[in-house]
């Protein structure tokens, strides 16, 4: 235990799913922030996850695969649906056309 081994590290990107070299990593990046800001809001309001299936009108088995982060399956405009169920105002704003592509970004207040 005593030898010195050096180990290499890369720095990540600001994106784990692009790192992993998923082809929707933009996708599944904002959906993460959705499914993780549906698990906020129902742990804040101390929801049982039966309790948060009837406000949201899924099945508690949803709510559970969601909130640990199983949300393949699950479109971007239902997770945004849903966070606002749980009380999230929900503004998407279009910018001004710019030569290149455009890109879709959340923020959280």
């Amino acid at each position: 235990m005593g030898r010195n081994t050096e180990i290499a590290v890369e720095e990540g990107s600001t994106n784990v799913y692009a790192d992993l070299s998923y082809a929707d990593a933009a996708v599944m990046q904002r959906k993460s922030q959705l499914a993780g800001e549906i698990a906020r809001a129902i742990k804040a309001r101390r929801m049982t996850q039966e309790a948060a299936a009837e406000l949201l009108g899924i099945e508690q088995s949803k709510v559970s695969r969601i909130t640990r982060g199983q949300f393949r399956g699950v479109s971007e405009a239902k997770l945004l649906e849903l966070v606002a169920k749980l009380g999230h105002d929900v503004k998407i704003v279009v910018g001004p056309v710019r030569r290149r592509a455009g890109k879709i970004e959340l923020q959280f207040a």
